[in-house]
């Protein structure tokens, strides 16, 4: 039986996203950044309700989700195990690229950008960067 994933859900409460798709979410950027691989196997609903505080039909929802989207699958009694991973290789084996990311993201804080500023900046280059992209 695989080792359960190293993966720990953070629920925002505030963030106005839906619990279940926080779960989806931290599940497919786990998925993308090679944390989580095919084999592993997901928390128990169990064990995220006890990190959480969150319903466990919450957990199970996502899960459905992730399984209805191919990458996971439920195994009656044993768990959910990741089916598959997603993005490409170079996230994991691109040290110098994060490497930059850290450094940028750092300046950025150090000139008093927060959180939500940096996410916006990002998000706003990352978007006219790969505009009419597909992928």
């Amino acid at each position: 039986m695989a080792e359960s994933a190293a993966v720990e859900f953070r629920i925002d409460r505030r963030s106005g996203v839906a619990t279940y798709l926080q779960i989806v979410q931290q599940t497919k950027q786990a998925l993308r950044l090679g944390v989580l691989e095919p084999g592993d196997r997901l928390p128990t609903a169990r064990e995220v309700v006890e990190a959480t505080a969150i319903n466990p039909n919450t957990v199970l929802k996502a899960y459905r989700e992730l399984e209805r989207e191919g990458l996971v699958e439920a195994r009656r009694g044993l768990g959910t195990f990741v089916r598959r991973t997603l993005g490409s290789a170079a996230v994991t084996t691109d040290p110098p690229l994060r490497a930059e990311l850290a450094e940028w993201t750092r300046r950025a804080r150090a000139a008093g950008l927060d959180r939500d500023d940096v996410h916006a900046l990002f998000t706003d280059v990352l978007d006219s960067t790969f505009k009419g992209d597909q992928h």
